[in-house]
């Protein structure tokens, strides 16, 4: 695995697509706290968790102005299907081709590493959590916003 970015640095900006196979680019969140989550694999128990999480808290965020995008190297088919078992409430980012994972220091030997940026409002990273524990991450990520005064 490559390294992780770090604090300061610019987050590489992407276009992929997202659960619904909408066209989906970093850089049009400019201006807003963007939270890009890598996990590992669709509907597997970990991932699962640490999406539920999220989406129980997603209004949170929303009401907050802030963009979570989970990114896996799953397919837009298989993040569809994961979205619709789950009533997931926010974007899934397919990153099939593992450019994503591979510019942002995550990827492993098959998955993406669990990990969580948060970039700021011009597009830097504000904060890295190079392990996640799934359970309450979402939580834990917003109080992280709210200390970065980025909320």
């Amino acid at each position: 695995m490559a390294d992780l970015l770090k604090v300061g640095d610019i987050a590489p900006d992407f276009t992929s697509v997202d659960h619904d196979g909408k066209e989906i680019r970093l850089s049009s969140f400019k201006g807003k706290p963007v939270v890009v989550y890598f996990y590992p694999k669709d509907d597997t128990p970990g991932c699962t968790v640490e999406a539920c999480n999220f989406r129980d808290n997603y209004d949170n965020y929303e009401k907050k102005g802030v963009k979570v995008l989970g990114v896996s190297v799953d397919s837009q088919k298989s993040h569809k299907k994961f979205v619709e078992k789950y009533g997931l409430n926010f974007t899934l980012v397919a990153d099939d081709k593992k450019e994503i994972a591979k510019n942002y220091g995550v990827l492993g030997e098959r998955n993406a590493s669990r990990v969580t940026y948060i970039i700021d409002r011009e597009g830097k990273v504000a904060h890295v959590y190079p392990k996640v524990s799934p359970k309450d991450h979402a939580v834990e990520v917003m109080g992280k916003l709210e200390d970065l005064k980025l909320v």
